[in-house]
């Protein structure tokens, strides 16, 4: 995506730089410049984000829990999206992304019968996280 959006950059500047030697060169943008640049318009408003709650199951200094937990996390609900964040010396792991704090506490309630510690954090989450959840 990023090699495409360069290239439209590239193409752009060419045909600027050549306008501005001939004051009688018109561009047109070619069809499918434009189907990308509106593609990437389209993709960069979706990971718009949003306040939003997740929980959080794991806090440790040790990456090597970190990373045990979250496979059998993910063996355990491959469906629930599930994230870690690296708050030196902290590694902390949430899972899931909803919008209101009840939708988040049914998962907090479920999970916290397998793991210690899990509570609700508050957390920047994008519009494509939350239409995973449901």
């Amino acid at each position: 995506m990023r090699t495409l959006l360069a290239l439209a950059a590239v193409l752009l500047a060419t045909a600027t730089s050549q306008a501005q030697q001939s004051s009688n060169l018109v561009v047109t943008p070619d069809p499918d410049v434009e189907r990308l640049l509106d593609l990437f318009a389209e993709v960069s408003e979706a990971e718009e984000e949003v306040e939003g709650w997740r929980v959080q199951i794991l806090a440790t200094t040790d990456r090597q829990q970190l990373e045990q937990t979250e496979a059998e996390f993910k063996s355990t609900y491959p469906s629930v999206p599930i994230d870690w964040v690296h708050n030196s010396p902290y590694y902390k792991l949430r899972a899931g992304a909803f919008f209101t704090r009840p939708e988040a506490d049914g998962l907090r309630q479920r999970l916290s019968r397998e793991f210690e510690g899990v509570y609700l954090v508050k957390d920047e989450v994008t519009e494509a996280e939350l239409l995973k959840m449901y």
